[in-house]
């Protein structure tokens, strides 16, 4: 408990200076604020300048205006987008929110789910056949940028087979979770290869380490079988570093779904930031900046806690 009470303590000052930046981005923005949302034809009528001022506070000092920008978003009140009069920020995530979530969840368990054995087996035939074939599959996997990968799988698998719809999205309900599945696996496949090759590459090297190390050697001269060594000795004190990289992949792949969702027409987080940069909606901006970033943040701390819980080491320093 102490151990989480530290992190947390030490995560607070760092969500203070993200939602301060967050809030305080559209001072940087070049030329008149209102022109740049509005244009400068609209910019002239009252009332939607009084709109603009009201929903940015532009008429306040910066302090004071942060101030009273995180109180309305702690109690979940992100503003009103300034395009849609009338659609609350916190509608607009809490809408499109879920299916951002799904796909990176969704990507980074295919990427758990197939690297960690991959990674097991290429240490256990170091310098074999396999090991070598996994290692130039990798090298080739890291080398795919996301959107290649999927522009390459909408190439393969729809305009030559014809086997899996190429954009679109359908939400998950007891009627159409084959359709919901079907348009979720190339948009997973783009976003999870890289971390698959990463997560397998950084085990093996970790796995290949542990196994020389004397706990490891007994277990073996007992008799034990490999998977049983494998899996139930080696592969714990081995996962630390894939745990760090798990986390920190997870926040890479929520701004990986930017460019995901923009090539799949799915209506998530990513695909709604770019439409609120190209529209200039900052106030649907300064609340999709602020839910991610923070995202990233918690991710970051749940790495530290499970560290903690995974080596008793961490909890007595």
């Amino acid at each position: 408990m102490k151990t989480i009470g530290r992190t947390i303590i030490r995560i607070i000052p760092v969500l203070i200076l993200v939602s301060f930046f967050s809030s305080f981005y559209v001072e940087l923005l070049p030329g008149d604020p209102t022109i740049r949302l509005l244009g400068q034809e609209r910019a002239q009528e009252p009332a939607a300048r009084e709109l603009v001022n009201r929903e940015l506070r532009l008429d306040e000092n910066v302090i004071v205006r942060y101030g009273k920008w995180l109180g309305d978003a702690l109690t979940g009140d992100l503003g009103e987008s300034v395009r849609t009069h009338g659609l609350k920020v916190s509608d607009t995530i809490r809408q499109r929110l879920p299916i951002t979530l799904e796909l990176t969840v969704v990507a980074q368990a295919l990427a758990l789910i197939l690297a960690i054995p991959l990674g097991v087996y290429a240490a256990y035939r170091a310098g074999r056949r396999v090991d070598r074939a996994l290692n130039a599959a990798s090298f080739a996997a890291i080398s795919l940028p996301q959107f290649l990968v999927g522009i390459l799988l909408i190439f393969i698998l729809f305009n030559q087979l014809d086997i899996l719809p190429p954009q679109g999205w359908t939400r998950l309900t007891e009627w159409d979770w084959w359709d919901h599945s079907r348009r979720l696996i190339m948009p997973v496949v783009a976003l999870s290869l890289t971390e698959i090759a990463v997560f397998q590459r950084l085990l093996r090297a970790d796995m290949m380490a542990t196994l020389q190390n004397d706990f490891v050697l007994t277990a073996r001269a007992k008799g034990m079988s490999p998977s049983h060594v494998l899996f139930r000795h080696a592969l714990r004190p081995s996962s630390f570093s894939l745990i760090t990289l798990a986390g920190v992949s997870t926040g890479r792949l929520i701004g990986g779904t930017v460019i995901i969702e923009v090539l799949f027409q799915l209506p998530g987080m990513g695909l709604k930031m770019v439409d609120s940069i190209t529209g200039n909606d900052l106030v649907v901006l300064q609340g999709l900046v602020l839910v991610v970033a923070v995202a990233y943040i918690m991710l970051n701390m749940l790495v530290e806690i499970t560290y903690a819980l995974l080596d008793p080491r961490i909890r007595r320093g």
